[in-house]
């Protein structure tokens, strides 16, 4: 078995929350460390989690992004491999905000303009350059894209993909409100987007209708991140994958009793959100394992290969331990 602590690097999403306070534990000798790293500040255990994982190997485990994995993947990186365990999950069309001077109102209308995005790889901007493309003849080839930040796996791009890098000091949200830009898509909304007239809109603002025909149309709600673990820790631990599984299946169910209490949650309204999607939407959304997701994960493995990020379509079974 393993010895010492495991490190196990992740955010903080009520699904994880029995993780961290210890409600849910092993049962096989292992002794986990759960740590909170996002991300964006603020967090306890720091953030820039991808990197840490990816490049810096600093955890045992840690949720990192599928799109950076994928490209990892296809540099040869061997000593990490994911489990079928995916914590965050998102629609593009709820991420993708538009200045109100850009006159944008429809997809159509972002062709040509300056979109600002976090990275070129990062999960969501591949997500929605892909969406944009399949589902509403946006190709990304035709929008100008600006960067602020490195990607995560460096890589040459080519002349054909056009980005420009933001400088470290550049102020988004006063250039989308004065026009500077056209466009953001990021995982986390700019705070102007809570208050109506600030500048910034939503470029679907019917999100429920909108992410509603997505999932009815593709039966997904795309992945953001996969859980990767150091390739020799799990052949050197023969029980850890299927620990690591039960645990965060665990924690998951435990989250979604905690809903049963209509005030658990700060937003006034979860409880009756919460009834309106099981009605809505057939099933659980939130399902683990390869089976369960493999359109979704070849669709998306399809978005990197357009996108010039990976050379050749991998077999789900070579990118996933298998337990």
């Amino acid at each position: 078995m393993a010895q010492g602590k495991i490190s196990v690097a992740i955010d903080v999403y009520d699904r994880h929350l029995s993780l961290f306070n210890g409600d849910v534990s092993s049962s096989n000798g292992l002794d986990f460390e759960f740590l909170e790293v996002g991300m964006v500040p603020p967090r306890r255990d720091g953030i820039d989690r991808h990197k840490r994982m990816l490049v810096d190997k600093e955890f045992d485990a840690a949720e990192i992004s599928l799109a950076s994995y994928l490209v990892a993947r296809d540099q040869g990186m061997s000593d990490i491999i994911a489990l079928p365990i995916f914590p965050r999950r998102l629609f593009s069309q709820n991420h993708i905000f538009v200045s109100d001077r850009s006159g944008i109102e429809k997809p159509a209308d972002l062709v040509g303009r300056r979109v600002v995005i976090w990275a070129f790889q990062v999960t969501m901007s591949v997500l929605a350059k892909g969406d944009l493309k399949r589902d509403y003849g946006v190709d990304w080839q035709d929008i100008h894209w600006l960067t602020q930040n490195p990607e995560e796996i460096r890589m040459d791009y080519g002349p054909d993909v056009k980005i420009e890098a933001l400088p470290t000091d550049f102020n988004l949200e006063k250039a989308l409100c004065v026009g500077e830009v056209d466009a953001y898509i990021n995982p986390h909304p700019p705070e102007r987007i809570m208050v109506p007239g600030r500048g910034i809109s939503r470029l679907f603002p019917d999100w429920q209708e909108t992410t509603g025909k997505y999932y009815h149309q593709h039966k997904y709600f795309p992945i953001m991140h996969v859980l990767g673990v150091k390739t020799e820790l799990l052949t050197r631990n023969p029980g850890l994958a299927a620990e690591l599984i039960r645990l965060f299946e665990e924690a998951k169910s435990r989250a979604r009793s905690f809903y049963i209490d209509p005030n658990f949650s700060m937003i006034m309204h979860a409880r009756n959100i919460l009834e309106y999607e099981a009605a809505a939407y057939s099933g659980d959304v939130w399902l683990s394992g390869i089976e369960a997701n493999r359109n979704n994960l070849i669709d998306f493995i399809g978005y990197c290969i357009d996108q010039k990020l990976i050379a050749k379509a991998p077999k789900l079974e070579d990118i996933f331990y298998s337990t």
